[in-house]
Parts: C-alpha cells; structure tokens; sequence
C-alpha cells in the first residue's frame, strides 16, 4: 500500500513540492484553467485554445508521463535521455519517440515534423476566397506591409537578448497566423513553442481590442469614410491558375515556406477546380477539426513549467503585442502613402487587414469604416489585403528560417 502511495501523482506533487519545482507544475495548472475559462467564458480563438489549455494542465501533472521535455532535448542533440530501465540516449529518432514517449510526445510528432500546421493549412486554403485580391492586386502590397511588424518585433526580441532563431521566432507572431507561428517556432526555437503559440492565438483573439485604436490615431475622420470601388468579377480560370502560379513561384524562390504555402494553394485549388467538392468540403471540415484536436493538445504539451515559467515568457508576450501593433501601422501607412499617387483612393482601414487574422481583421475594417460611413462597405476589399497578409506571413516565415535555420 505504501508503494502504491508513493506512485501516485498526489505523492510525488507533495513530496518535490519545494524541492523539485512542484509549485511551479500547480502554477502551470492554473494557468491552463484561467486559459481554458478564456476559451470557454470569453470564447477568445475556443477552438484550438481549449485544446492548448487542456494540453497545459495535463503536460504538468506529475507522474502521469505525457510528455517529455527531456526525449526532445535528445531529439534536437541538446541534452540526454535516461528511460526507466536506465538506457542512456544521447540522440533519439522519431521510432525512440514512439517506443519511449507518452500520449502527447506521439502527437507532438505531428509538430515536430511540421505535418499538422500543412494540414491546417490545406484546410484554411480550401475555406479561403483569394477573389478580392486576384481583383485589386494593390492589396498583395498592403498584405507585405503589414508584415513589417514580424521584423521590427525581431529586432526588439534580438536587442533584449533572446537569440536570432528565438527572435524570427517571436516575430512571426506579428504575422497573426498560429499555423506559421507553430511551424517557424519548431523550426528555429522549439523551446519556446508552448510560450510563442499561446501569445500567438491569445492576441489573434484580441484582434477587435489592439487593432482599432491604432487605425483610429494613424487616420482622419475623411480617410475612414472613403468609399471604394466596387471589385471586379474574377473568372474561374485565373482561381484556378492563381493557387498553380503561386505554389510554383513561392517554392522556388523560398524553398523554406514551400512547406506551407503549397499547402494553402493546394487547399485552394480543390475549392476553386470545381471537381472534388468532396475532398474540399473534407478539407474545410473533417481534416481541419480533426487535426486542430490533436494540434491544441501537442502545443499545450509543450508549454512545461521549466520551459514557460522564466523571464523569456514576458519577453514574448511584449514582443507579440509589439508585432500586432506595427503590422497593423504598416498596413495603414501604406495605404495612406499610395493614395498620394492614386487617383481611386483607398480605404486606409483595409491596410490594417494585412496581418493574417482571417477574417477577424477584414470585420475589424469593415465595422470602424461603418462608424464612418453607414453606406462603406469594406469587408471584400479588407479580405484581399487579409488573404495576402496568409501568404505573405509564410513567406516571412520562409525567409527567416532560409537565412537563420
């Protein structure tokens, strides 16, 4: 009986309470709780949220072995891994992981060799429209702009003292994509993946609350109540080759984002061909809920309390809200400089629509351009910008780990 006591978690969490970091697995409890009321009460990003809190609270449970923060150190050559039976692992493969690991080490295999941000992506492609952008390709430049932010927030992270893995790292989270976070942070810094992913969706849900205080000081009353255009109608052959062209011209220009970006396009292809509504409508629904399960999950289990309870936590979540914010100016400030030289002037708002949150920052244009003009419609001119801020955050994302990785 009393060996069977002391296996229990409840020992081991009293027994190394102050000797053995307990107190900082409780801490991470509670945060995985106060995460999971966000999800749940404020419904801030619930769908991979809840699965990242749950993920947290289960990873810092003692003596459950779910995960393994020591079988990745040896995964990536930055430390060794001692099993129950004594074998000592100076590098493990992903055939150690399944022999060895728990139930989230195996899904964490899923982030590990990048799989689930493609699927994710295949998913988010065959739900996207890239219409309102084939029609204004203006909207290509505001998509760019406001990945200005992923860089200004590399150079902060870099001045602070992180390094310049960890730095592209948290950057990316200015592009306002968890996918390109997930993949970028694997890639470069995967220690900081748990901290880097839950900053990521937490201000992705906070969209509606950075951005338009921001738009609101870089524009006057007259620039928001700008009418525009109305788009042209886009034909069915250039969807088609749009998703072709761009897949083949990204991958060969930045092999790096490759990865991601013929996932989008791939995704894409199946909405737009018009042949397999089968396999699209499987991508936007079954393959997208069904990988977002396990995903939430992998990235909570990352989130360790000696990985997440240090200075460089704060760092991160300054840094993301940083990035947000100078994404969001970029995108606006070019829209202002280009109406200098056009004579069908652009909505400045629409710019802020360049960070990739799709489509929570076309809807955040769409309601203060509103404020405005009841009559300005913006949402379809905002979603080109948004769609481009998709590719153009991968392509960031490539370009950093092509230079740094």
């Amino acid at each position: 009986m009393t060996d069977f006591i002391k296996l229990t978690g409840f020992y081991q969490f009293a027994a190394g309470f102050f000797s053995e970091g307990g107190w900082k697995m409780l801490l991470m409890i509670i945060i995985g709780a106060i995460l999971l009321w966000l999800a749940i009460k404020k419904q801030f990003e619930p769908l991979l949220l809840v699965g990242i809190a749950m993920g947290v609270i289960l990873t810092n449970l003692p003596g459950a072995n779910l995960f393994h923060t020591d079988i990745w150190d040896a995964f990536t050559g930055g430390g060794e891994y001692v099993n129950a039976a004594g074998e000592v692992f100076s590098h493990v493969t992903f055939t150690t992981v399944m022999q060895e690991g728990g139930l989230l080490d195996i899904f964490y295999i899923g982030i590990k060799s990048v799989l689930f941000p493609c699927l994710i992506f295949i998913g988010v492609g065959a739900m996207v429209d890239f219409g309102p952008m084939i029609s204004n390709p203006i909207s290509l430049l505001l998509g760019a702009a406001a990945q200005v932010g992923i860089f200004l927030a590399y150079l902060g992270a870099n001045l602070i003292g992180f390094t310049q893995q960890e730095s592209a790292s948290i950057g990316i989270i200015g592009g306002a994509d968890g996918p390109t976070a997930i993949f970028t942070a694997t890639m470069l810094a995967p220690h900081l993946l748990g901290a880097i992913a839950i900053s990521a969706y937490a201000y992705m849900a906070l969209v509606p609350v950075i951005q338009p205080p921001i738009m609101k000081l870089l524009t006057t009353k007259k620039e928001r109540g700008i009418i525009m255009r109305e788009l042209r109608t886009v034909s069915k052959m250039e969807r088609i080759l749009f998703p072709v062209c761009i897949a083949v011209l990204v991958s060969l220009l930045v092999p790096s984002a490759a990865p991601l970006v013929a996932s989008l396009m791939f995704g894409n292809l199946l909405r737009e061909c018009g042949v397999v509504e089968r396999l699209s409508k499987a991508a936007q629904n079954e393959l997208l809920n069904i990988v977002t399960l396990f995903l939430g999950l992998a990235v909570g289990a990352s989130a360790t309390a000696e990985r997440f309870l240090n200075p460089q936590t704060l760092g991160i979540i300054l840094m993301g809200v940083l990035a947000f914010a100078f994404g969001t100016a970029g995108g606006v400030l070019l829209a202002k400089f280009m109406n200098l030289f056009l004579k069908n002037k652009i909505n400045p708002l629409i710019g802020s629509a360049g960070i990739s949150a799709v489509p929570m920052a076309a809807r955040v244009s769409q309601k203060l351009g509103q404020q405005e003009n009841p009559g300005n419609f913006l949402l379809m001119h905002a979603m080109g910008p948004n769609v481009a801020g998709v590719i153009g955050s991968a392509i960031a994302a490539g370009v950093l780990i092509s230079i740094l990785g």
